[in-house]
C-alpha cells in the first residue's frame, strides 16, 4: 500500500462541498454515511436519488419535468437521464450577473482582458443577438478555430444560448486537420482571430482559415475576433483589416455584434440536446465526431467541479489548455459555480519555467490544472518554489493528459507545495469528463488517482470480463452515466458508437485504458490498452517502463512499443537523451538493469534505440500506435493530427529492428 503524501485536516473536510452534500443526502434519505466510500457506494446503488441530489445541490437551472430521473436504466447504450427535462447550458454558466471577476484572459505579452460576470452576460447578449439575426437555430453547428482567449468562451456561450452546437480546434491545427474535423460537421458560422503567439513568436493564420473555408460550403459567415496578441504587441491594425478584407464571408467582430441587444431568450432544449462536438485524435484515420449532450455535460461537470474539485464562488481556476483539448470544455464549466476563470494563450514555458506559477501568483489562483508532461518538465529543470510565494494561494493542483508517475507526486510535494491536494484525474474526450478524480476529503497516495467519480460504477476487468481488484486490466464502467455521448456525428444507426465502447463487453463501457484499482480504492492508469505490450502473453502497461527509464538523468523522454517478431512480440524502447549524451553499452545496460530491478524481466526491452524526438499529437500526447504502425511498415492514416509528423521518419526502416 502506497504511503499517503497528504491528508486533509478536519477543517478542510468539514468545509468541503462534498461533506455538505453528504449531510444533505443523509437528511433527505434517512441515511448515515461514515466516509466517502459509503457515499460512493450509495451513489452507484441508487443512481436516481444521487443524480437528483446533484441537480438540486448544484442548483441547475431548467425544467426538471415529472418523469423518472433515468429511463431504461438497464441499457447501455440506451439509458436516458432526465428524459422530461429541458435546460440551456449557457443559461447555467451565465447565472451570475454581479461584479465579481468571471474571466481573466492572459497572453504571453501580459495583456489582461477581464470580464465580470455582469460584463460577460452583456457581451454574450450582444453576440447571441447577432447570431440569431443571421439565422442560427437550435442544432446548427458553430465552430471556433481559436486560441484560448476570452472571446472563445463568449462565442461558445452565445452559440449554445440559442441551442446551437459548439465545436472548436486550436489554431495550430493544419489545414487538412481542420478540414477533417469541421468538414464532417458542416458549421454555419466559423469564429477565428487574426493571430496567436507561442514562445514569443506571432503566427498569423487567416490564410489557413481561407483555405479551410473555401472547402466547406456550409460556412455562411466568418467572424473575426480581435487578437489579444496583436493588441499587446502594438501591431498595425491596418494589417488585420487587409487580411480580413481578403477573406470571403469574413466580418470583424465589432461590426457583427448587436448593440443595445435585448436580454437573451435562452433556448431550453431536451436534456440530451447536442451541446459539443469533440474530436478523437485522428491518428488512426479520420477523427471521430463525438457528440455530447447539454444536460449530461452540465451535471457531470458540476459534480466534478463542486464535489471532487471543491470549487466555490471565491475560488479562481486556471487550467493550462488549448481549445482542441477536452479540458477546455471542462474548465469553462467553472463559470456555473460562480468562480473566476483564468485563460492563457501561449507557451507554458515562455521566458522560463516559472511562467505558469507567475500566473498563479498574479491572479491569486486557488485551483491550478496542468499536464503530467509539464510536471515532468519542471522536475527535469529542477524548478523549486521553496522560499517563493508563487503557490501560496494554491489549494488544489490537477494533472491529466498522461499517467502521473510516483516520482512526480514526490516532486510536487517536495518542490512545489507540501500542503496541497494533488489530484491526478483521468477520463477523456469520449466522456468530456472523468472516471477517476481527486477528492478534497481523502488522502493523496503516491502514484494513485484518489477515487472513482461519484455515480460512476468504475471497475477493472480481466480478459475474461471478470472484475478484479489490485490487478491490472481494462477500465470499464458497468452502469449508465449521464455524460455518455449522445452519439457520433454522421453515425445514424449508432454502429460506430457501439463498436467504439461496447463491442468488448456486452452492456458495459470499455474505455480503452489499462489500469488497476488499488488497496486504497484509488486507481493507477498504465496507458491505453490498445498500446499495451504483450510479450509472451503477459500484458504490460507502457507507463511502468516510462517510470523507470525517465528517472535516469541521461534520458529526457521515451516511447515504448511492441514489435511483432518470430511469432511473438518483443519490447522496443526509443529514447531521447539529454544534450551531449549518446546511447552506448553502459547506458543501455543501465536502462535495462533499472527496468529489470524495478519491474519484471518481461518488461526489459529487446531493443533500445536513440531518436532525436518523439512524435506527439497537437495536444501533447505521445503516439505509440502511430510509431507501432511505422515500424511495421504500415501507413499512418492521419499525420495531420500530429504536432510534429516529420518525427515519424526517425522510426522508419530502422536497421536495428530488422535483426
Amino acid at each position: 500500500m502506497n504511503a499517503a503524501l497528504w491528508k486533509p485536516d478536519q477543517a478542510r473536510i468539514d468545509q468541503a462541498n462534498i461533506t455538505q452534500f453528504m449531510r444533505r443526502m443523509e437528511q433527505e434519505h434517512g441515511l448515515s454515511f461514515t466516509d466517502y466510500n459509503d457515499l460512493y457506494q450509495w451513489s452507484v446503488a441508487q443512481p436516481e436519488a444521487f443524480w437528483q441530489g446533484v441537480w438540486d445541490f448544484c442548483g441547475i437551472i431548467g425544467e426538471r419535468g415529472e418523469g423518472p430521473v433515468i429511463r431504461d436504466a438497464d441499457k447501455m447504450p440506451g439509458a436516458q437521464f432526465f428524459p422530461e427535462a429541458r435546460i440551456n447550458f449557457a443559461e447555467n454558466l451565465l447565472r451570475y450577473r454581479d461584479d465579481r471577476p468571471a474571466i481573466l484572459g492572459r497572453c504571453e505579452q501580459n495583456l489582461l482582458i477581464q470580464y465580470s460576470h455582469a460584463e460577460l452576460y452583456e457581451e454574450v447578449k450582444s453576440l447571441a443577438a447577432a447570431l440569431k439575426a443571421m439565422g442560427v437555430e437550435p442544432g446548427d453547428r458553430v465552430a471556433g478555430y481559436l486560441p484560448n482567449i476570452p472571446g472563445t468562451i463568449i462565442a461558445m456561450l452565445a452559440a449554445t444560448s440559442l441551442g446551437a452546437i459548439w465545436s472548436s480546434c486550436s489554431p495550430d491545427f493544419g489545414i487538412e486537420s481542420m478540414f477533417d474535423r469541421f468538414g464532417q460537421i458542416e458549421p454555419k458560422v466559423l469564429f477565428v482571430t487574426t493571430a496567436y503567439s507561442y514562445n514569443g513568436k506571432v503566427f498569423r493564420y487567416l490564410d489557413k482559415t481561407r483555405a479551410v473555408a473555401e472547402r466547406i460550403a456550409s460556412i455562411e459567415k466568418i467572424v473575426v475576433i480581435p487578437s489579444p496578441v496583436t493588441r499587446a504587441a502594438g501591431h498595425d491594425p491596418a494589417i488585420d483589416d487587409e487580411e480580413i478584407a481578403k477573406t470571403n464571408k469574413a466580418v470583424k467582430y465589432e461590426d457583427f455584434v448587436v448593440t443595445d441587444a435585448p436580454d437573451i431568450e435562452f433556448a431550453r432544449m431536451p436534456f440530451n440536446h447536442p451541446l459539443y462536438i469533440l474530436f478523437s485524435s485522428g491518428t488512426t484515420g479520420k477523427p471521430k465526431c463525438i457528440t455530447h449532450g447539454a444536460g449530461g455535460t452540465l451535471i457531470q461537470h458540476l459534480k466534478e467541479l463542486v464535489f471532487h474539485t471543491d470549487m466555490k464562488r471565491e475560488d479562481t481556476m486556471f487550467y493550462y489548455t488549448t481549445c482542441g483539448w477536452m479540458m477546455w470544455n471542462w474548465m469553462v464549466s467553472t463559470l456555473a459555480t460562480g468562480a473566476s476563470l483564468v485563460c492563457y494563450d501561449g507557451s507554458p514555458f515562455y521566458r522560463g519555467a516559472m511562467r505558469m506559477f507567475n500566473i498563479v501568483r498574479d491572479n491569486q489562483v486557488t485551483v491550478f490544472g496542468t499536464s503530467a508532461k509539464a510536471i515532468a518538465s519542471w522536475q527535469n529543470v529542477g524548478l523549486n518554489l521553496a522560499g517563493k510565494d508563487h503557490a501560496d494561494t494554491l489549494r488544489t493542483m490537477l494533472s491529466t493528459g498522461s499517467p502521473l508517475l510516483p516520482e512526480q507526486f514526490d516532486y510536487v510535494y517536495q518542490n512545489l507545495k507540501s500542503d496541497i491536494c494533488l489530484s491526478s484525474i483521468s477520463g477523456g474526450t469520449d466522456i468530456v469528463s472523468c472516471f477517476a478524480l481527486g477528492n478534497p476529503v481523502l488522502p493523496v497516495n503516491q502514484g494513485e488517482l484518489q477515487c472513482a467519480g461519484l455515480g460512476m460504477q468504475v471497475e477493472i476487468r480481466d480478459d475474461n470480463g471478470q472484475v478484479v481488484h489490485n490487478q491490472t486490466g481494462e477500465l470499464t464502467c458497468s452502469a449508465p452515466f449521464p455524460c455518455m455521448p449522445v452519439g457520433f456525428w454522421n453515425d445514424a444507426d449508432g454502429s460506430r458508437y457501439r463498436k467504439a465502447y461496447f463491442e468488448r463487453f456486452d452492456n458495459i463501457w470499455a474505455h480503452g485504458d489499462f489500469a488497476k484499482q488499488t488497496e486504497n480504492d484509488g486507481f493507477i492508469i498504465y496507458g491505453r490498452s490498445d498500446a499495451t505490450l504483450n510479450p509472451g502473453g503477459v500484458r504490460i502497461g507502457t507507463a511502468e517502463i516510462y517510470r523507470q527509464v525517465e528517472q535516469l538523468d541521461a534520458v529526457h523522454e521515451s516511447l515504448c512499443v511492441g514489435q511483432e517478431w518470430d511469432g511473438d512480440q518483443r519490447v522496443v524502447l526509443f529514447v531521447v537523451l539529454a544534450p551531449d549524451v549518446e546511447l552506448d553499452k553502459t547506458l543501455t545496460d543501465e536502462i535495462r538493469n533499472s527496468i529489470r530491478a524495478n519491474t519484471t524481466p518481461r518488461h526489459v526491452p529487446a531493443k533500445i534505440i536513440q531518436v532525436p524526438e518523439i512524435p506527439r499529437t497537437i495536444s501533447g500526447k505521445i503516439v505509440e500506435l502511430a510509431v507501432r504502425d511505422v515500424i511495421h511498415g504500415r501507413e499512418v492514416q492521419n499525420k495531420g493530427a500530429l504536432a510534429n509528423p516529420d518525427a515519424l521518419n526517425h522510426f522508419r526502416d530502422r536497421p536495428e529492428l530488422q535483426s
